[in-house]
C-alpha cells in the first residue's frame, strides 16, 4: 500500500527536526495539518494487502499452541454490559489471572510461566470492583477503563474529562477514550487534537488508548488521518472500535492504522501501540491478527506494551483449542468455565 502524503524530503526534514523519544509514554507532537491534509489512501492496495495477510498459513500442532498462549497474554479481557455487577467483574478478574486451566498448562509445561491476560477492561463504575478483586488475588494486572462518554462520545467535554479523572483516581492505569466522531467526519482535526490533548492531561500517569470507531469514519483516508491526529495528541495506543458499532475491527482498517503507526514511528522515533477490538471471537482470528502485526510492524510490537486484543469471548475459544492440543478432543464450553 502506498499512502500519498508528505514527500520523502519532507519526512526526512521532519525526522531531523524532532527529538527521538523512546519512552513508554507517547508525549505527542505538534499537530501537522499539512501532513494530515495531503494524505490519500490507496483503497485497492489496502484490500490486496489485507487479503494477502489472511491467506498466510497459520501455525499447527505445538507451534499453534504456543502462538495461542501468546495471544492470551495480549488480551484485554473485557466486560462492557449493562448488567455488569461486582460479582461478574470478580469472576472476570479471576479468569484474567488464570486464563487457561492449570492442568492444561501443566501438560505443556507452561503452568509456572505466569500466563495471564494483558489487562481487565471495565466501565468506570466497575473500576473499584476490578482493583479490589485483583488485589485480593495478589495480582498486579492493570485495570483498563473505557471513558469519555463510551461508546458514543457525545456527552459534554467537561463530563468526559471528569469521567477520565474519576476512573484514574479509582485505580485504572489504562484509559480507553473515544473520539468525537463528528470532528473526524467533518475534518475538524485541530479541534479533535485539542480534545485528545485534554484527555491525555486528564489521564495523568495512566496510559491512554484512543478508540477511533473506524466503522463510522467513512473512508480509509479518514481512518489514517484520525490515527495520525490521535498519535500526535499523545495517544499511547490507537484502537479500532468500541465493539458497539455495526462494523468493528477488520483487517483492511488494521492495515491503514498500522501503516499510520509505522509512519509516525519513522517520523518521531516513538512506538505507539495498536488494539483491534470488536468481533474477534475465534482462536484462528487471533492468529491472523498476530500474523498481521508481525508482518506489518515486526516482532517488537508483539508484546502487551504495544499490541492488545480487545475481546470478551475470544479467550473461551482459545482455551478450547489448547484443550484439543493437549487431549486430542474438543471440550464442551461448560468444561472450560468463563467469567
Amino acid at each position: 500500500m502506498r499512502i500519498l502524503g508528505a514527500t520523502d524530503d519532507e519526512v526526512d526534514k521532519r525526522q531531523r527536526s524532532l527529538t527521538l523519544n523512546m519512552s513508554p509514554r507517547n508525549p505527542g507532537t505538534t499537530l501537522d495539518l499539512e501532513w494530515i491534509s495531503k494524505v490519500r489512501v490507496n483503497t485497492q492496495a489496502v484490500l490486496k494487502r489485507a487479503q494477502f495477510i489472511q491467506r498466510q498459513k497459520i501455525p499447527k500442532k505445538q507451534w499453534q499452541a504456543a502462538w495461542l498462549l501468546k495471544a492470551v497474554t495480549l488480551i484485554d479481557l473485557t466486560t462492557l454490559a449493562g448488567d455488569d455487577t461486582s460479582s461478574n467483574v470478580h469472576r472476570l478478574c479471576l479468569k484474567a489471572v488464570q486464563p487457561v486451566r492449570y492442568d492444561l498448562l501443566k501438560k505443556i509445561d507452561m503452568h509456572d510461566k505466569g500466563v495471564t491476560t494483558a489487562a481487565v477492561c471495565v466501565y468506570p463504575s466497575r473500576v473499584t470492583d476490578a482493583v479490589r478483586s485483583l488485589k485480593a488475588a495478589n495480582s498486579s494486572l492493570p485495570v483498563a477503563s473505557v471513558a469519555t462518554g463510551f461508546p458514543a462520545g457525545q456527552t459534554p467535554l467537561e463530563t468526559r474529562l471528569q469521567e477520565v479523572r474519576i476512573a484514574v483516581s479509582d485505580g485504572a492505569t489504562e484509559i480507553d477514550i473515544v473520539i468525537n466522531r463528528m470532528l473526524a467526519i467533518t475534518g475538524q482535526w485541530e479541534a479533535m487534537y485539542n480534545e485528545i490533548r485534554q484527555f491525555r492531561e486528564a489521564c495523568g500517569p495512566a496510559h491512554m488508548k484512543t478508540i477511533l470507531a473506524v466503522g463510522e469514519l467513512g473512508s480509509f483516508t479518514n481512518v489514517y488521518r484520525a490515527s495520525m491526529v490521535a498519535m500526535m495528541a499523545g495517544s499511547d495506543f490507537i484502537k479500532t472500535s468500541t465493539g458497539k458499532e455495526a462494523v468493528n475491527a477488520t483487517y483492511p482498517v488494521a492495515i491503514v492504522m498500522v501503516r499510520a503507526i509505522r509512519d509516525y514511528f519513522m517520523s518521531t522515533g516513538h512506538k505507539v501501540g495498536f488494539k483491534p477490538a470488536g468481533g474477534i471471537r475465534t482462536a484462528e482470528e487471533s492468529l491472523v491478527w498476530l500474523t498481521l502485526i508481525k508482518e506489518e510492524l515486526g516482532d517488537d510490537w508483539l508484546c502487551p506494551g504495544l499490541f492488545r486484543l480487545g475481546a470478551s469471548s475470544l479467550l473461551a475459544d482459545i482455551e478450547r483449542q489448547i484443550y484439543h492440543q493437549v487431549t486430542g478432543q474438543y471440550a464442551a464450553y461448560h468444561d472450560l468455565p468463563m467469567a
